[in-house]
């Protein structure tokens, strides 16, 4: 007997190939399923005085709750984990870039400063949120000069387009930091040991 003990895999509403890895690399197995639901029009729902002294956290837990919601109307009964994650930098959001020249602007505007990485998990299953949560990281980036900014972007390509933070932190985008205050996972994009534990705590893992 593995530690996997549901009679299906988990379904994975995501199309990040970091959360398939986490989650995999733990002894979870997962059938990924990108969602597909209109992000920005979410987060404009989001307009209320009480949502803004929490932006971040509010707009990662509203996208992963509804990413789960919307792929486990596909795959009615299976346990379906939702996740996302986004940036604030003093306040404002920022997205995916969408070219080199969006991501530089970025880097520029994160160099030598404080960012929040808000990562949130939701667990869905016949159309119930059966738990969700939110974690927290604080990235400080170096001074980095221009030089090395256009090195950076040589090396990573197109990847630079495929995190909320022009970064992955686990390959060469942690040259880009100094320091890092918060779990590794959340900085990855998913509460990972929170979300084993719910998972032990409904008999789908090994306790």
């Amino acid at each position: 007997m593995g530690l996997w003990l549901a009679d299906a895999p988990l379904v994975l509403a995501s199309q990040s190939s970091a959360r398939r890895m986490l989650l995999t690399a733990a002894g979870v197995p997962v059938d990924a399923h990108p969602a597909d639901i209109d992000e920005r029009g979410l987060e404009r729902g989001l307009e209320s005085a009480a949502m803004a002294q929490s932006a971040g956290g509010a707009v990662a837990a509203l996208l992963a709750r509804e990413k789960a919601v919307a792929v486990e109307s596909r795959y009615r009964g299976r346990l379906t984990l939702g996740a996302d994650q986004t940036l604030t930098l003093d306040g404002k959001r920022f997205a995916k870039p969408a070219d080199r020249k969006a991501a530089r602007a970025q880097l520029r505007e994160l160099c030598g400063r404080t960012h929040e990485l808000h990562s949130a998990v939701a667990f869905v299953q016949h159309g119930a949120v059966l738990f969700e949560y939110v974690a927290m990281a604080r990235l400080t980036m170096r001074n980095f000069s221009d030089d090395f900014l256009e090195l950076y972007l040589d090396a990573v390509g197109d990847a630079v387009t495929a995190s909320v933070g022009a970064y992955q932190i686990e390959g060469r985008g942690v040259q880009l930091f100094e320091r890092v205050d918060g779990d590794y996972f959340t900085v990855l994009g998913l509460p990972l040991m929170e979300a084993l534990e719910f998972l032990r705590r409904i008999g789908c893992l090994a306790r």
